[in-house]
């Protein structure tokens, strides 16, 4: 693991999928607020640019782990990074940001794409989490785990995508009782369309919900989240579109939601 500086001697946060997107702006702001990071991601040119950008910038010390997170053995890894990062043991904040996702008609989406979007969005961030969990209880510190509005309802078009993130949300908040006692608290970050390559790239920007709207950044879904995991609040929708959404689908008959959600969601 490379490293910008020395041993952190404030907190320290380890943000996941932080070269770029949501991540990434979670992960300046937290610099900017004094904590040292520990920035995870495939991508090891752009982290060590981040690394010596943030370090200059802020003045914390900056650690990259160039990762695969569906790799078998990367909890273990990161796991060690944050021992050597924490030499005393414990974590004050743990991110988990990284993510993938598909927009389309299921039945024409390849399959390894879903293949890769569960292993990542599910499976990775459910063992990353538990193997980094008592780092967090030994600093009584604070689970950021990025979901989306579309956690509340099934969403077609991005059938999977949906039903990963509704696992996040729910074990978020199963988590945020269990830890109750631990003083570690859990927060579910749910942003709706966001302004991010994840957008664009993935063709999402046909949507009837993306196309001609201005789209929030970035920096402000993560802006908004990093308030609310400082503050414990255990689900934060952003946008009052997204916490409509999310307030329907508590209400309306389920036929009428899946119908309003498929003309909002499809390309318009």
């Amino acid at each position: 693991m490379a490293t910008a500086q020395g041993q952190p001697a404030g907190p320290t946060a380890l943000v996941t999928g932080a070269s770029g997107g949501i991540g990434r702006a979670i992960a300046e702001q937290l610099a900017a607020r004094g904590y040292g990071l520990i920035l995870v991601a495939r991508s090891a040119g752009r982290l060590e640019a981040l690394a010596t950008e943030w370090t200059g910038r802020h003045g914390v010390p900056v650690r990259v782990l160039a990762l695969d997170l569906t790799a078998p053995d990367a909890p273990e890894r990161v796991a060690e990074a944050v021992a050597q990062a924490m030499p005393g043991g414990g974590l004050d904040v743990l991110v988990n940001n990284a993510g993938i996702g598909d927009y389309g008609l299921f039945r024409e989406v390849d399959a390894a794409s879903y293949r890769a979007t569960l292993q990542l969005d599910v499976v990775a961030l459910t063992l990353l989490t538990q193997r980094l969990l008592p780092a967090l209880i030994a600093r009584r510190g604070k689970l950021l785990n990025v979901a989306s509005a579309a956690a509340f309802q099934p969403v077609p078009y991005m059938a999977v995508y949906a039903a990963a993130k509704a696992y996040v949300l729910s074990l978020s908040q199963a988590l945020s009782e269990e830890l109750r006692d631990t003083g570690v608290t859990v927060t579910a970050l749910c942003p709706g369309f966001t302004q991010t390559a994840f957008v664009e790239h993935r063709g999402m920007d046909a949507s009837a919900m993306v196309k001609g709207r201005r789209l929030p950044s970035a920096q402000e879904v993560a802006g908004f989240g990093v308030r609310a995991m400082l503050a414990g609040r255990p689900v934060a929708v952003h946008g009052w579109r997204s916490a409509l959404l999310a307030m329907g689908a508590r209400f309306a008959p389920r036929r009428l939601l899946l119908k309003t959600v498929r003309r909002l969601v499809g390309p318009g």
